[in-house]
């Protein structure tokens, strides 16, 4: 999806496109392949409008989440991380655990896992999978 289609998107559904919410929208659109603290996204998005504060970036994040364009990821500690979806269907991803880029799996576990849900009678609502460890630059920098 193109930055024209989230923008496009968001018109869609009666969100305006402020310079605030472009600036969000774009910083996390070239930020694509990482995991995005709504910290680093206002100082990075900062830097195309000055106009944003913490509380805005919060906003926006409630507005992408509410319209399925935000992965969330919560760490151990309790921190919140945010990517930019910008597929229709669920992905699963390599986090490196250095640099905090992301990149997708194109494969799915889940069949693996009917049977065990299907014995246990348990109603699946959602899943995903997280594999950690290090990219090849932050591997190469060892």
């Amino acid at each position: 999806m193109s930055f024209e289609n989230l923008c496009d998107l968001l018109k869609r559904n009666n969100f305006k496109l402020t310079d605030q919410r472009k600036s969000i929208l774009f910083t996390l659109y070239e930020n694509k392949d990482s995991l995005m603290s709504p910290e680093d996204l206002l100082v990075a998005a900062k830097k195309r409008c000055t106009k944003l504060n913490l509380s805005t970036i919060y906003r926006n994040i409630e507005a992408l989440l509410k319209l399925d364009l935000l992965y969330k990821h919560i760490k151990d500690n309790g921190s919140t991380l945010y990517k930019l979806k910008l597929k229709d269907s669920h992905a699963h991803h390599m986090i490196c655990t250095k640099c905090g880029k992301t990149e997708a799996v194109d494969f799915c576990p889940i069949e693996a896992f009917k049977g065990i849900i299907d014995k246990k009678q348990f109603q699946l609502t959602e899943h995903k999978l997280e594999l950690y460890g290090h990219c090849k630059e932050c591997s190469d920098d060892e």
